[in-house]
């Protein structure tokens, strides 16, 4: 008998690609958020999108974040494409939001759906560099030292004689 190519004790995997990772989408996630991403990838297992729950305590404890981080970090989440909330939880019936990854297809009743992958269609906001006030064209002033707003002018301490504090040997 020949041998087997599967390696034991691989187990399941979350393939992250290339395209995904150079992502504009990708590259302004937080660091918690690519965390909570990647634990939900944990909890989908080919037929459960659109029903992968993860509350917030339990994400807080396995991540070692804040409840108040992960909330973030989900709506980050949903804000760039990469999740869907597809069930809305209710605390007082003790049941999580249910998620939906865009990056895996969905089984539905009616059949399979393709993966929508809406972290395409994020757009990075350009930010404004430098000063908020617009240059006012001219020449440019030397920097300028501020004048005591309280208290005496900057002069050496004098005697009232004239002559200054301290030993003669110093000067």
């Amino acid at each position: 008998m020949g041998k087997s190519n599967k390696r034991k004790g691989e187990g399941q995997y979350a393939p992250l690609p290339y395209g995904l990772l150079k992502s504009d989408a990708w590259r302004d996630l937080s660091g918690s958020a690519a965390k909570v991403f990647l634990e939900l990838h944990t909890r989908y297992n080919g037929s459960n999108n659109c029903r992968l729950t993860l509350s917030y305590a339990e994400a807080s404890e396995a991540l070692g974040l804040g409840k108040a981080t992960v909330q973030r970090a989900f709506g980050e989440l949903a804000e760039k494409g990469f999740l869907v909330l597809e069930r809305e939880g209710n605390w007082y019936h003790r049941r999580t939001h249910e998620w939906r990854i865009t990056t895996k297809p969905v089984q539905r009743s009616k059949g399979k759906e393709l993966a929508t992958n809406d972290w395409h269609r994020y757009r990075r906001t350009k930010t404004k560099r430098g000063s908020s006030l617009e240059q006012q064209g001219g020449a440019v002033v030397p920097f300028q030292n501020r004048k005591p707003v309280l208290g005496s002018k900057s002069e050496p301490v004098r005697a009232k004689n004239g002559s200054s504090l301290g030993s003669k040997s110093e000067h």
